[in-house]
């Protein structure tokens, strides 16, 4: 039984996101919790002579007014702030703790070579058994490998980019422990940074920051916005910094006989283990053990996403066949015939840029006609990206099944694609397995519901705090 809520001032999250991020309240209207987003700010990767970036000060910016909006909607004050983000990208910090350099993106190609050079030090099979983490190219741990192999002193200190933003408040400097399972350095057994894989690939575990547990309160608000009322005593709480723990956080649902699909840029495919699997059959299926918002862990793949849909939607609207994703995803579910389908997970697909003549390379390449890219051509490229998403979820859920030993009753799909009424269809139908729509904005609610949590366990929650915070929430 959760305890009556004792200080009513309003709380903040702050979602980072690679296509926006997002600034919500959480605001007490008698005893019921309400949230609402005011301020979404646009995001992308930028291509910045050969390499691609994250615009961070434009996304400080946003999130700065972001929070100016809060503090003047919330006149009863804001308890506490927390940021959650996609995974894997950092910030290296100067002495002054100011940024050295642009943040890069995870898709920038310098990866490709690091990744090469990681594993003549570390195997693949040796480096998953110790870390749990897929050895995935845009792990943290192969662009830290860049840097050096840029010149960058390894040393120099870095937050990845949800920490960063805390810190950026006020907050000490830290990594949040279901964010640093992502950089494919932390080790399984002690829940630790591995000081064997940094002293093995030549890092500076020194330049790694401490390790917390989501929900732990690392600093308060200072600087200007700490001069306004609302910001005078707000707590910086770390939650499951990572999205995907966050969104996973929200699901109510028992675990044990449901799987998860996480559909936005990417998709996240798993459910939540007590303990992790590190066995070489789970690295073979492409399977990852990341940390789970209030205990276990997060047990999945990752499968490409609607980066795919996303990519041609802009690369109409540059050539002025601009057109918005609910009109094309009811259109798309009208095309009766596609000349086959495609292996999302194919690497050209990961890349920016020219995404319809990817998909068409991907269709020739196993025999396929390729779609003329011409005006009415969208909705059966849209077709093509959903119905080989479905039948990749298929693929995975089945490997899940057989290294977890379970029997999935149930799908919960979270995130944008949650609201994809043709793709949840095609998912029921390749899996034969009933699939429900949990939060749209599930990071946002996770994040929240670890907050509250937290706020009654005076620390880092338990699980079944969350998960009862979540579902007061969601209304569930």
């Amino acid at each position: 039984m959760m305890k009556a809520v004792q200080d009513r001032r309003a709380l903040v999250a702050i979602d980072l996101g690679a296509e926006s991020c997002r600034v919500s309240l959480l605001r007490w209207i008698g005893d019921k919790p309400e949230i609402q987003m005011l301020h979404r700010v646009s995001n992308g990767p930028v291509q910045v002579g050969d390499h691609l970036h994250w615009p961070l000060e434009r996304i400080l910016a946003g999130v700065e007014e972001g929070l100016r909006k809060a503090a003047a909607a919330a006149p009863e004050g804001i308890r506490s702030i927390a940021v959650d983000g996609w995974a894997v990208d950092y910030v290296r910090l100067g002495v002054d703790g100011a940024p050295v350099g642009r943040p890069f993106c995870y898709r920038d190609e310098r990866n490709v070579a690091a990744k090469d050079a990681v594993e003549m030090l570390v195997p693949a099979d040796e480096h998953f058994a110790q870390s749990g983490a897929q050895p995935l190219r845009i792990n943290t741990v192969y662009q830290l490998k860049a840097d050096e192999r840029a010149g960058v002193d390894a040393a120099v200190p870095w937050l990845l980019l949800p920490e960063y933003l805390l810190h950026w408040l006020g907050g000490r400097p830290v990594a949040e422990y279901t964010n640093a399972t992502h950089t494919g350095l932390v080790d399984l057994e002690t829940r630790d940074w591995s000081k064997e894989l940094f002293a093995r690939l030549g890092l500076a575990i020194e330049a790694a920051p401490p390790i917390v547990t989501a929900g732990s309160c690392v600093g308060r608000v200072t600087g200007e916005l700490s001069k306004l009322p609302a910001f005078a005593d707000t707590c910086l709480i770390a939650p499951a910094c990572h999205d995907t723990a966050s969104a996973i956080a929200a699901i109510t649902a028992d675990l044990a006989h449901t799987a998860y699909i996480v559909s936005g840029t990417w998709s996240l495919v798993g459910t939540v283990v007590e303990r992790p699997i590190g066995s070489a059959e789970a690295l073979r299926a492409g399977f990852t053990n990341q940390g789970a918002a209030a205990g276990g862990y997060c047990f999945h793949t990752n499968v490409n996403g609607m980066w795919m849909l996303k990519q041609c939607m802009d690369s109409w609207c540059a050539e002025g066949r601009a057109i918005d994703l609910p009109t094309l995803i009811a259109q798309a579910a009208g095309v009766t015939a596609i000349p086959g389908l495609i292996d999302v997970d194919a690497a050209p697909l990961m890349l920016a840029g020219e995404m319809p003549s990817r998909i068409n390379h991907e269709l020739a390449s196993r025999g396929f006609a390729t779609i003329e890219d011409a005006p009415g051509n969208e909705p059966v490229f849209a077709r093509v990206i959903f119905a080989s998403l479905a039948k990749r979820y298929a693929s995975v859920l089945e490997h899940l099944g057989e290294l977890t030993g379970r029997r999935f009753q149930s799908i919960t799909i979270l995130g944008g694609g949650s609201r994809n009424s043709l793709l949840s269809r095609l998912t029921e139908e390749s899996t034969e397995l009933p699939v429900f729509a949990g939060e749209a904005e599930g990071s946002t609610l996770g994040n929240f519901a670890v907050q509250l949590a937290a706020g009654e366990a005076g620390g880092p929650p338990s699980p079944a705090l969350v998960r009862a915070w979540a579902g007061r929430l969601s209304g569930r």
